[in-house]
């Protein structure tokens, strides 16, 4: 597959995740804060993302999450590390009551 360029992706960690509330304000800017704090104080966490959905109406988008985050690593390994460190799972743990639903979607470079 040499027509595809390689960059420092070289493993994606892309979660979508559905808030319960999904329009109440203050329910979207906690869950921003805590993503903020992660990303912040994660030390394997590389490139970082957060978004909303893009106004992209076709039938093949999905759209009906509340936010997407991505984070790059460097590996697999890394990624792992990231899974364990004390920043992630206090993430999860101070904002899982935000969410209803999350789906991840990891890749790696080939």
């Amino acid at each position: 597959m040499s027509s595809i360029e390689k960059n420092n992706e070289n493993f994606v960690h892309v979660v979508l995740f559905w808030l319960k509330n999904p329009n109440d304000e203050a329910d979207k800017e906690a869950f921003k804060k805590h993503v903020q704090t992660l990303l912040e104080t994660s030390k394997h966490a590389k490139n970082k993302h957060l978004g909303v959905p893009a106004q992209t109406a076709r039938f093949v988008v999905e759209s009906s999450y509340t936010f997407c985050l991505k984070v790059t690593f460097d590996n697999l390994a890394d990624h792992d590390k990231y899974q364990v460190e004390a920043a992630h799972k206090l993430f999860i743990s101070e904002a899982a009551y935000l969410w209803e639903k999350v789906l991840i979607i990891d890749s790696e470079v080939f």
